[in-house]
């Protein structure tokens, strides 16, 4: 029987983390796309990077999926996504499941407070 112990473990085995710094660096490029998996609440607490999509971990499935009244069009198959949250595991679990409907470029970068911590650029909710 597995935990969440468990599932997290396999979550970072196969979503590429990325540092603060690596992420800032990509924000600048304007050529990855980045998702804020947490919810509404806690964005309206603290913000998040400025351009982030907001999908919350438990809408991904649906906003990644083409065939869903509820896909978000911004979210391609090619395109580099960078997930973040509040510590970093909701973004590799995310993440997994991106890779898992298809998704080749998936990075996670961690928690937001690390972000703004950094210097990253942010936006209110």
């Amino acid at each position: 029987m597995k935990n969440s112990k468990d599932y997290l473990s396999e979550a970072n085995s196969v979503v590429e983390r990325v540092t603060v710094t690596e992420g800032i660096a990509l924000h600048k490029t304007k050529e990855a796309l980045f998702v804020d998996v947490r919810d509404s609440a806690a964005i309206a607490d603290s913000g998040t990077i400025s351009g982030a999509l907001r999908i919350p971990r438990g809408f991904i499935e649906f906003a990644a999926d083409p065939d869903s009244p509820f896909h978000n069009s911004a979210l391609t198959k090619e395109a580099t996504i960078i997930l973040v949250c509040g510590a970093g595991g909701q973004a590799a679990l995310a993440g997994k499941t991106l890779i898992e409907m298809g998704y080749k470029k998936i990075r996670n970068v961690g928690g937001f407070p690390d972000w703004r911590d950094a210097g990253g650029e942010t936006e209110s909710a």
